[in-house]
């Protein structure tokens, strides 16, 4: 017999109630502000930090708030939101490969063969053969002796560096590395350092005053997510051999987009057998979900056995290994594909700058558009918005404060009418707003 809980007062017992109609938990909503638990709410130390975030209902009463935007489209240059066809420049599909026929037929395919979910991790039942063929095609690209799969490139990064830094060991990053970086530093048991944007002095500094003898890890992304700058690798590496430091290189916005077959950052600056371990992810140019770190066989095996974030959770789906392989032989078989992404880069970034926005050191198709005031660059993201033209507003912990800018991201899709008319209607809004 189906059971239906009643709102009761305050003053009455927790009864339950045969119900009359059969109760539907998909459309029926029951209002608990009144149940017999009087601990619910900001009564509860620990949740009185989520009663006191306001800062999301004020963007929402200022009719700013940016996030969630629902898409109901394919994630392509232009995307369908409330109806309305808008421009998208906030996309991380450099190569625009999210909504190509081979892919989708390959996801498909995989669906079809494997069903949908692996029903376990990697380290239990959780390993078909797509995934150790991925594997496979990834170390011919980044030219390593091996390459382990994890369900998220977020998960790479806590699983890696928590697995690899432990008591009485270092490990040191950039100070604008990638959240899930910073994550994986916080959740080592070893000491974590971070120097100021691609300062190799400053790192230089630090290493200086560290045990000579002790275990020394430097992570740094190959490309920067907000700034689209690149840490200058081949430096860094000759300072990490003088400190005998490994060197873990986050390539989630280089892959694709740098390097021979866009290979990344290592492969970009000629350094590929100076650098210990490469991450990177599928979510971006490679049009599906995962991730995978490249290192030598034995770290591999112990990463394998000792990454907690890839052995208790559950593994890559067919549909993505098949996706994210498919685009990997798009992306080697298809160079002019990256060629077209730096000509789209290159038009939309001297546009930018002959209309007198500040784009920092920006080096890759990753355009950070600086506006410096909080207020300003959430209306320019709205105002954007209503002018058809979708980008992202990013503000702290993102940015410091007082850096607060619009993410502009190309893709090798984009037309030039494209990236025309997004110019014009950022040269509309930026004069409106007072930003050039």
């Amino acid at each position: 017999m189906e059971r239906q809980i009643r709102v009761l007062s305050r003053n009455e017992d927790c009864k339950v109630v045969e119900p009359a109609v059969a109760w539907n938990p998909v459309s029926s909503v029951v209002d608990d502000r009144n149940s017999c638990d009087t601990q619910a709410g900001p009564s509860l130390p620990i949740l009185r930090k989520a009663h006191a975030f306001t800062r999301a209902n004020q963007l929402r009463d200022a009719g700013l708030y940016p996030y969630f935007r629902s898409i109901s489209s394919a994630q392509d240059t232009e995307v369908m939101i409330d109806g309305r066809r808008v421009l998208m420049l906030g996309s991380n599909s450099y190569l625009g490969l999210t909504n190509h026929p081979k892919i989708k037929e390959a996801a498909s395919a995989a669906v079809a063969k494997y069903g949908t979910g692996c029903a376990g991790s990697r380290f239990l039942n959780g390993t078909l053969d797509l995934h150790i063929e991925l594997e496979q095609a990834l170390a011919r690209l980044v030219g390593a002796e091996a390459v382990l799969l994890f369900s998220t490139g977020f998960q790479v990064n806590l699983g890696v560096i928590s697995a690899l830094v432990g008591r009485g060991d270092y490990v040191l990053g950039d100070k604008s590395n990638h959240a899930s970086i910073a994550e994986g530093c916080n959740l080592a048991a070893g000491s974590f350092y971070r120097f100021p944007h691609r300062d190799l002095a400053a790192l230089d500094a630090r290493l200086e005053k560290l045990d000579p003898a002790a275990g020394k890890l430097i992570v740094v992304d190959g490309v920067f997510s907000m700034e689209g700058d690149i840490i200058p690798l081949p430096e860094l590496c000759r300072i990490a051999r003088k400190h005998n430091a490994a060197v873990m290189v986050d390539d989630a916005h280089a892959l694709g987009v740098i390097g021979r077959f866009g290979s990344g950052t290592a492969s970009h600056f000629g350094v590929t057998d100076q650098v210990q371990l490469t991450m990177g992810t599928f979510s971006k140019s490679l049009a599906s979900l995962g991730g995978y770190i490249a290192s030598d066989a034995v770290t591999i095996d112990f990463l394998r056995h000792n990454a907690r974030s890839l052995m208790f959770s559950a593994s890559m789906s067919p549909a993505n290994a098949a996706a994210a392989l498919a685009a990997l032989e798009i992306m080697v078989s298809e160079p002019d594909r990256i060629a077209r992404l730096w000509n789209n880069t290159h038009r939309m970034k001297q546009g930018l700058l002959s209309l007198g926005f500040d784009l920092g050191a920006s080096e890759t198709p990753i355009l950070p558009l600086y506006v410096r005031d909080f207020l300003t660059t959430f209306t320019m993201c709205k105002r954007l918005h209503e002018e058809g033209v979708f980008v992202n507003p990013i503000a702290s912990p993102a940015v410091p404060v007082g850096q607060e800018l619009l993410r502009l991201s190309l893709m090798a899709t984009h037309t030039d009418q494209q990236i025309d008319f997004t110019l014009e209607k950022i040269a509309k809004v930026g004069r409106e707003l007072g930003v050039i």
